[in-house]
């Protein structure tokens, strides 16, 4: 896969000044019509954008995209309109007469994801330009952050794979964010911090895509490891004999039924002084035939998605090393085929974790709670400050919550809510549910310690509760590591057309969610 990736770039230029292959200006819907809003960009273009803004009837809606060809006075040879939406107080003025100047807008009610669907839609409509200027509609360090990520997501594009050879990426070179705060620290900062984990939300979107066949425990052990590689990012990997060393007997038997042996990568990122500690675990099927108990073949097309848990965490902790903050992270990938050869796993089997817990088999299509179960149990060890695992657990969550939106569950209400508001600060949509009292009490089993799965109904809190009990006092008790579980077994995998910033396949979904937890627990 090429490494090419989108650079987004800082200038104080007027937009009418930029070189670039295309501008992007913002439009906002108030109560008297559309209305331009962002950096000055002249009276005569204004007045010319004004009077195509009123002839084509253009709405300022959210997700609304226009383009208008070329326009007198600006540099670039085609104009884009993007929508942001409503605007709700005395900034906002609108566009009317054709001729008059199109005014400057206040965007105070306007969120940074809104920013980034709005920006990140228009970038997908331009396609692939050696370099698109985006005027930031803002003053602000936060949401010309944003106006840069929603522009930096959305320009990804996975490498299609032709008989002929591994084509190049069609995508947008560089964006140029067009601020009069070029200069300003914080806006710096943000640019910089947008790169990192631009880049590598690329690298998770492209593990998420690549082909089973290419993908597969081993591969995606290499490819993290040479990923890794000059980094401040220590990467171990147990194979198959490390991993029976150490007793990971739920990852052991979810692999055993394929010819491809699993793996656990841990990567370390450690720095002075750290000031607190954290686990990230993510589930890495790197493809799920449900082994013995099959999944039907129209709900296996997808199924190289289910380890995007593990891209996740990968790229989460690259860019928490890459960004340098004082904090600990240490991830684990929990990597496995779930296949159907000689030596499968069977419902019935009993197989004891690595922490000594045994564990009845029931259904060997519910196989990531197990590799995850492994994953916490070897985190547990080392007793971090709190622990998140990531996952694509469960079809319970998209039954309940959707294709866009993730379950977030935990054991500490305090931390449940550092992590919700990390999540609403990356754009990322999470619904918290409980593990009610009763749903433990299903998976007691008589041969083992404890069944892996439970009652039919109540999929997600069932699953959760399975790896609450690898979690050191994970019931809640006082004293109880902090723990939350993210089944994002919905928004990992775009199987629609792109939307805002979201590409079709493989979202990255998580890692922003992942990255902003640790800078605020950085106090960043």
């Amino acid at each position: 896969m090429p490494a090419q990736t989108t650079t987004v770039k800082l200038t104080d230029q007027s937009p009418a000044d930029v070189k670039a292959d295309a501008l992007v200006l913002a439009t906002v819907s108030t109560a008297n019509g559309a209305a331009l809003a962002g950096p000055n960009l002249g009276r005569k273009s204004a007045g010319h954008v004004a009077t195509m803004i009123e002839a084509l009837g253009v709405k300022g809606r959210a997700g609304e995209v226009v383009v208008l060809g070329p326009v007198p006075g600006v540099t670039a040879p085609v104009v884009v309109l993007a929508g942001l939406g409503e605007v709700v107080g005395e900034k906002a003025t609108a566009t009317s007469a054709a001729g008059k100047r199109a005014h400057r807008s206040g965007l105070s009610a306007y969120t940074p994801e809104s920013v980034r669907r709005g920006f990140g839609m228009a970038i997908r409509r331009v396609g692939a330009k050696a370099s698109v200027a985006v005027a930031a509609p803002v003053e602000d360090a936060e949401l010309v952050g944003a106006v840069a990520e929603g522009a930096a997501f959305a320009a990804y594009d996975y490498a299609k794979q032709t008989g002929k050879e591994k084509g190049d990426r069609s995508r947008t070179g560089t964006v140029l964010v067009v601020t009069p705060l070029g200069k300003d620290k914080r806006v710096k900062a943000a640019v910089t911090r947008t790169n990192v984990l631009a880049a590598n939300l690329d690298y998770a979107r492209d593990l998420v895509n690549t082909p089973p066949n290419q993908l597969y425990p081993e591969t995606f052990a290499d490819s993290v490891r040479k990923r890794a590689a000059g980094t401040k990012v220590k990467v171990d990997v147990m194979d198959e004999k490390a991993l029976a060393k150490a007793g990971c007997g739920g990852i052991l038997g979810v692999g055993q039924g394929s010819a491809r042996p699993p793996r656990i990568v841990t990567m370390t990122y450690k720095p002075a002084k750290a000031k607190t500690t954290l686990a990230y675990i993510g589930k890495g099927i790197t493809f799920d035939s449900g082994g013995l108990c099959l999944k039907p073949g129209g709900s296996m097309v997808t199924m190289k998605c289910d380890m995007a848990g593990a891209a996740a965490v990968a790229a989460a902790v690259l860019t928490i090393a890459e960004l340098g903050l004082p904090i600990a992270v240490t991830g684990y990938l929990c990597l496995a085929e779930n296949m159907t050869g000689s030596s499968a796993q069977r419902p019935g089997d009993v197989v004891t974790m690595h922490d000594g817990r045994t564990v009845e088999i029931i259904n060997t299509d519910a196989e990531g709670r197990l590799v995850m179960g492994d994953g916490l149990a070897l985190a547990a060890d080392t007793r971090p400050d709190a622990i998140v695992d990531i996952a694509t657990l469960t079809g319970a969550a998209v039954r309940a919550l959707g294709n866009r939106t993730a379950a977030l569950i935990g054991n500490d209400d305090d931390f449940e809510a550092d992590v919700k508001r990390a999540a609403d600060a990356a754009g990322e949509s999470f619904w918290q549910i409980p593990i009610t009292e009763e749903t433990r009490a299903g998976m007691d089993s008589h041969v083992a310690d404890i069944k892996h799965t439970g009652d039919a109904v109540g999929g997600m809190m069932v699953a959760a509760a399975f790896l609450r009990e690898f979690i050191p006092d994970g019931d809640g008790q006082e004293g109880a590591t902090p723990w939350a579980h993210l089944d994002i077994a919905g928004p990992a995998f775009n199987e629609k057309d792109a939307f805002g910033y979201t590409p079709r396949g493989g979202t990255g979904f998580g890692t922003g969610t992942l990255v902003r937890l640790a800078e605020e627990r950085a106090g960043h």
